[in-house]
C-alpha cells in the first residue's frame, strides 16, 4: 500500500507529539508512525519505582499542563504515559502505533519515501523524533562475560524480584545507575557498584528545587553556540533524584546505605573483572559539580539581592563511610563475590540504521541547525542541544517543535 502525506513524523514520544499537535492546529496534513505504543522508551525502558527527575511543572506539552495540582512533585512514568494518550486523545492526533519505520529515503525528486513493513509512504516533509534513547549503548567489555550471569540494562531492569539470588553488579553511576542501586539497596540485595566521571546535583539548595533556581536563573535557556565549552553538550545528566519525594544522591549515600564501591570496569578475564583506580577521582567530580552548582546559585542570590533560606546540610550528601579498601580492589571476582546479575547502566544511544541518508556528523549525530538538517524537509526533534540546553527534556521539546513547525510552514507554504 502506499499513502501521501504532507509531513510523516516517526516517533510518538513527546518530540512527535508536540510537533504532531502543532502541526493539527496548523492544519498540515500529516501522520505520526510509531514503533511500538505511544511514549513506547517511556513504557518499556523504565524500572517499577521509576519516578521522574524532572517536577510537574516542567513536563507539560503544547496546550495542556501536566498535573497543574501538584506543580513541584516528581511523578511516576505511568502517569506521564496516561498524560502522553489523553494528549492524543484531545488533539486527536494521527497516530498509527506499532508501525516501525524501516526506511528513509530521498525520493529523487523532491521529498522523501518512508517504508514500513505495510505501507510506503511519500511526503514532502519528514520529522525524525525518535529521541535520544533507542538502544542502551553497551562497552565492547559486556560480549566477555561469563555466559551464566544475567545481563540487564537499565532499559530491562525492572525491579529485583526478575533477579537470580546473589549480589548484583551496577556499571555506571549516572542518574539510572544511581537510582537502580538504591532501588536495589530497598530490597536488600548485596550490590556492588562501577562508578562513573558524573556530576551530580543538589535536589535541593536554599529552600528550593534545583530546577526551581535553574528556571529562574536562565540556566535551561543557554543556546548550543553559547556554550564556552562545546564538549558540555555531551556530558551525561548529573546525578539526582526524583523518587521519594526527589532526593539528592551521592556516591557517598549509595556506600552509607551499603552499596559496595569499585572504581570503572575496564576489562574482563574469565569471571575476574579488571577494575581501574578512578573511585576518589568519581567522588570528587561529582562534589566539584554540586559546589560549583551551589556557588552559583550563591552568586545569583547576592547579585540580586535574592531573600532566600540559609544553606542546610543535605542527607544526600554523607561523608564518605569506610569502603573497607573496596576503593584500591584491582579486580573483582564475580564467583568469589557472589555476583550473579550485571546491570549495565552506561547510556542509552539512538538508533539511526533506518535513515538512508548523508545526514550525520562524524559522531553519527544528524547535521542541523536548531533541528533543521541540510536536506530541505528534513528535521530532528527530541535529542540533547537541538537548540537549547533544556531541549533534550520535556521542559524544551515544546519550544523546540514550535520552532520546527513555524519552518515547516514557511517551507511548505514557499514550495
Amino acid at each position: 500500500m502506499e499513502l501521501t502525506n504532507e509531513v510523516v513524523v516517526v516517533g510518538a514520544g513527546q518530540a512527535g507529539l508536540s510537533v504532531s499537535c502543532l502541526l493539527s492546529l496548523a492544519g498540515i496534513d500529516h501522520i505520526v508512525l510509531e514503533r511500538g505504543r505511544i511514549g513506547e522508551s517511556w513504557r518499556s525502558q523504565r524500572w517499577d519505582s521509576f519516578h521522574l527527575n524532572t517536577p510537574n511543572w516542567s513536563n507539560g506539552l503544547t496546550g495542556i499542563e501536566f498535573h497543574p495540582e501538584k506543580p513541584n512533585e516528581f511523578s511516576d512514568s505511568g502517569h506521564l504515559i496516561a498524560y502522553f494518550e489523553r494528549y492524543a486523545s484531545k488533539f486527536k492526533l494521527p497516530i498509527r502505533e506499532q508501525t516501525p519505520v524501516i526506511s528513509l529515503e530521498d525520493s529523487g525528486t523532491g521529498g522523501y519515501v518512508l517504508q514500513t513493513e505495510d505501507t510506503t509512504y511519500h511526503t514532502n516533509v519528514a520529522v525524525m523524533a525518535t529521541g535520544a534513547m533507542s538502544r542502551p549503548k553497551l562497552p565492547d567489555v559486556s560480549k566477555e562475560l561469563p555466559g551464566d550471569i544475567l545481563a540487564l540494562t537499565a532499559g530491562s531492569y525492572r525491579n529485583s524480584e526478575q533477579l537470580p539470588d546473589g549480589a548484583v553488579l551496577v556499571v555506571g553511576s549516572g542518574q539510572s545507575g544511581c537510582q537502580i542501586v538504591e532501588d536495589l539497596l530497598s530490597a536488600g540485595r548485596e550490590v556492588y557498584l562501577c562508578a562513573s566521571r558524573v556530576g551530580r546535583a543538589p535536589r535541593t539548595y536554599r529552600g528550593r528545587d534545583i530546577f526551581d533556581w535553574w528556571r529562574e536563573m536562565k540556566f535551561f535557556e543557554v543556546r548550543l553556540d553559547e556554550l564556552a565549552d562545546p564538549s558540555v553538550q555531551f556530558a551525561a545528566q548529573p546525578q539526582v533524584s526524583g523518587t521519594d519525594g526527589g532526593h539528592t544522591i551521592s556516591l557517598q549515600s549509595l556506600a552509607r546505605d551499603g552499596a559496595i564501591l569499585l572504581g570503572r570496569l575496564e576489562g574482563v578475564d574469565g569471571c575476574v573483572l579488571q577494575l581501574g583506580d578512578n573511585l576518589h577521582e568519581c567522588i570528587e567530580f561529582g562534589d566539584e559539580k554540586a559546589n560549583d552548582i551551589r556557588k552559583q546559585i550563591d552568586d545569583y542570590i547576592e547579585q540580586f539581592g535574592i531573600v532566600a533560606k540559609p544553606p542546610v546540610s543535605d542527607p544526600g550528601e554523607p561523608a564518605l563511610p569506610d569502603l573497607n579498601g573496596s576503593d584500591s580492589w584491582a579486580t573483582l571476582d564475580l564467583r568469589q563475590t557472589g555476583v550473579t546479575t550485571i546491570i549495565w547502566c552506561t547510556g542509552f544511544e539512538t538508533d539511526w540504521s533506518w535513515v538512508k541518508l548523508d545526514v550525520f556528523d562524524d559522531r553519527g549525530y544528524p547535521r542541523h541547525r536548531a533541528g533543521i538538517t541540510d536536506y530541505p524537509g528534513l528535521y530532528v526533534l527530541g535529542s540533547p542541544w537541538i537548540n537549547k540546553r533544556k531541549s533534550g527534556i520535556l521542559y524544551g521539546v515544546s519550544e523546540d517543535a514550535s520552532n520546527i513547525v513555524e519552518h515547516i510552514v514557511n517551507y511548505l507554504q514557499s514550495g
